[in-house]
């Protein structure tokens, strides 16, 4: 059976952003990492989130050190680097996962180190060659990106930059210059997991930085219910959803499926 044809890179990205908008809503992106519980289990966990609906995928890449993460990811992780988990897995997994015919864009989310270590272009290109459609890097400022964005830029591939409540004007605008695809807005100071409540900044917040840019916003770091979900819409062009997702995999993909279907459901 042939694949559903699919957009690629920057512009599948575009029109992941493009169709939540006439739909009236934020565009939901899960972070799940792959080798977690295991390879195949993570594999039918990101299966079973595009057949709920979601609209993008954060597909991680585990490292020893991740200094962004919350209790529940640094778990995961570093149980599925006890697992034999390599970046040549995760590539193995997006292509995968494409030859399965999932269409929904997905973003390789590593830290530096691990693609140095692989080689930068190679691992652009290869990234490329299997499915991916651009890059998240939580410790790669725009300031030491240059080679990233030159490799991505000319493969017509997204690479992230983040922003914090904190950031001032010069931030905002250094970031949305070298940002493609979307600016990643961290919601919190601190580091990703579960929160009851989210900040009630979030719109000043959000405001600050839509002053100075017109790329899409992407909000992560804390949300994890229905209803914060909701929260999103209006506020921001899409959201990301890690600790809760991996958390519900202790409990297996039907947990997963569940808590993606619960979430993209509290858009409509």
């Amino acid at each position: 059976m042939t694949a559903p044809t699919r957009t690629f890179g920057l512009e599948a990205i575009s029109q992941m952003f493009q169709q939540a908008e006439t739909e009236n809503r934020a565009a939901f992106l899960p972070y799940f990492p792959i080798g977690y519980p295991d390879y195949d289990a993570s594999i039918e966990a990101i299966a079973a989130m595009a057949d709920a609906g979601v609209d993008g995928f954060e597909i991680g890449i585990s490292f020893s050190d991740p200094l962004a993460d919350g209790p529940a990811i640094q778990v995961a992780t570093q149980k599925a680097l006890e697992n034999g988990t390599t970046v040549r897995t995760c590539l193995q997994a997006v292509r995968a996962l494409r030859e399965r015919g999932i269409t929904q864009p997905m973003l390789m989310m590593s830290y530096a180190n691990p693609l140095v270590a692989y080689g930068t272009e190679q691992f652009v290109l290869d990234a490329k060659a299997a499915g991916a459609d651009g890059l998240i890097v939580p410790d790669l400022p725009p300031e030491e990106a240059g080679y990233f964005a030159d490799v991505c830029a000319r493969e017509h591939m997204a690479l992230v930059f983040f922003l914090a409540p904190t950031s001032n004007d010069a931030r905002i605008k250094l970031a949305a210059e070298k940002a493609t695809g979307f600016i990643y807005v961290v919601s919190l100071t601190g580091i990703t997991g579960e929160r009851r409540d989210l900040s009630t900044d979030l719109s000043q917040i959000m405001a600050n930085i839509r002053r100075l840019t017109d790329t899409p916003l992407v909000l992560g770091f804390g949300i994890s219910t229905p209803e914060h979900a909701r929260m999103m819409n209006g506020l921001v062009n899409g959201f990301i959803v890690g600790s809760a997702l991996v958390r519900a995999a202790n409990q297996g993909t039907d947990a997963v499926s569940k808590l993606a279907q619960d979430l993209r459901n509290s858009l409509d």
